[in-house]
């Protein structure tokens, strides 16, 4: 069954806000308000770190997220070729300050979510700059060994693409190379993906061992991120076991 990407421009009610968290012309994040008693959700969208993909691709996803109750916020963050520093950069400063700035809105907890690439971020995030009053993160189809995606040649080259260099030069950037992270980790992983194949999500929980992994039997790379697709049940249910 071909894989269902109509997720990424499915017309979708509209923002409750934008809110600005920096002063970079990329530190924005699309916003949608939920119950105040519940964590907060913050989604890393993917793209393989290109510049072509955006938040914009996660919004039918957000929305999904918010009908559950929570409230969401999507960063953007900045997405240079061969600059990977301002990328996670982004990505860490937007996780201080997100938290922060809806704290009227969330009960102190949060929880981080990142679709292919940005579950690479957020299984980053959650050992090297965890925001704080993280609880879990959520890995929606993601890249969690660059070692491996740069091997079998994920995305035409993206991991050298994105680092300017082979995955062996970075190992700081690498989370299956780095330390297991305080909270919780779940990979919700599609196990007929094959842009970001499930061998992803198995090699981060081989290098993590309290890192759960949910295989997906019959989803591709995008159902992960698509309320209207048979493995929604997957990513609610985990997003619902924060602690």
């Amino acid at each position: 069954m071909p894989d269902d990407e109509s997720v990424l421009d499915r017309p979708c009610a509209p923002l409750d806000a934008v809110v600005r968290w920096g002063d970079g012309p990329d530190d924005v994040a699309d916003i949608r308000y939920g119950d105040p008693a519940r964590p907060l959700v913050v989604l890393i969208h993917g793209g393989f770190w290109r510049p072509a993909y955006d938040r914009v691709h996660v919004r039918a996803t957000t929305e999904g997220l918010n009908a559950q109750g929570w409230t969401v916020a999507a960063p953007e963050y900045r997405r240079v070729p061969g600059d990977p520093d301002a990328t996670t950069s982004d990505v860490a400063s937007a996780l201080v300050a997100l938290p922060s700035l809806l704290a009227d809105h969330h009960d102190g907890r949060v929880v981080v979510l990142g679709h292919s690439a940005g579950g690479h971020l957020a299984l980053w995030a959650a050992a090297a700059a965890p925001a704080p009053g993280l609880v879990l993160t959520v890995s929606l189809g993601g890249v969690g060994s660059l070692v491996l995606a740069e091997t079998d040649g994920l995305g035409s080259g993206a991991v050298v693409a994105f680092l300017g260099g082979p995955a062996a030069s970075r190992p700081d950037l690498d989370p299956a190379l780095l330390p297991t992270p305080f909270s919780q980790v779940r990979l919700v992983h599609g196990v007929e993906d094959d842009i970001v194949p499930v061998s992803q999500a198995r090699a981060y929980a081989a290098a993590h061992r309290r890192a759960r992994v949910d295989e997906v039997p019959g989803c591709g790379h995008f159902g992960v991120i698509d309320p209207m697709a048979d493995a929604w049940h997957a990513v609610v249910g985990a997003v619902r076991g924060a602690p």
